[in-house]
């Protein structure tokens, strides 16, 4: 039998070449290209929303009342008055000591926060204005349904904000009121779907009724 000669290790003969390893780079060109295009394309395509603009009802000039004119009568009737962090409020009209209602009682205002109990304002106002918060439940299924169009439930909703037994908020401020806190009420007056929101003057009564209660 042939014998198969094995070659002295002289440490110069030819070792086996190793494979060289193909590189694991990423060619990220084309994606960045893609990528600069799509962009292109929604800046181009895309229509920016407008920013909404919040409405706030404010009293009118007193030339600008005609002479002899009474203030509009209003059912549903919240005041708000607003000093440091604190928050009070009132219902109806206002009755001091001198002038009561027909009832014989006067105006107390009453303490409120922004917090998650029965005393908050979300809760309150929740429970004043139920008679908007009730009916438009029936056209958001109504719209959810797609009997009305958009365009109708916006406009209904709109009417149905300013109707007579909706409610409507009055707020007033002292020169010590947190702009912080006016800003959250009017927040929570939106998420109520409340649509009448006046920023109004603090009269001299109410305002010596809100330091005779912050002193307590």
């Amino acid at each position: 039998m042939a014998e198969i000669a094995e070659s002295g290790g002289g440490g110069h003969g030819k070792g086996k070449k190793r494979a060289k390893k193909s590189s694991t780079r990423v060619d990220m060109t084309p994606m960045v290209d893609l990528a600069f295009l799509l962009l292109t394309f929604f800046v181009l395509t895309s229509t920016f929303s407008k920013p909404k603009m919040l409405p706030l009802a404010y009293p009118a000039k007193a030339e600008d009342i005609p002479e002899g004119a009474k203030p509009p009568k209003m059912n549903n009737r919240i005041t708000f008055l607003l000093s440091k962090d604190k928050i009070f409020y009132y219902q109806g009209e206002y009755h001091p000591k001198e002038n009561p209602d027909k009832d014989g009682s006067v105006t107390e205002l009453i303490e409120t926060d922004f917090g998650p109990g029965e005393k908050g304002v979300r809760k309150l106002l929740g429970k004043l204005n139920n008679y908007v918060l009730v009916k438009k439940q029936g056209l958001d299924d109504k719209l959810r349904r797609k009997e009305i169009a958009d365009s109708t439930y916006l406009k209904s909703l709109d009417k149905l904000k300013v109707e007579s037994d909706a409610l409507k908020a009055l707020i007033k401020t002292d020169d010590k009121a947190l702009c912080k806190n006016f800003i959250d009420l009017v927040d929570e007056l939106k998420i109520a779907e409340v649509g009448v929101i006046a920023p109004v003057y603090i009269t001299p009564a109410e305002l010596q009724l809100l330091k005779a209660k912050l002193k307590n």
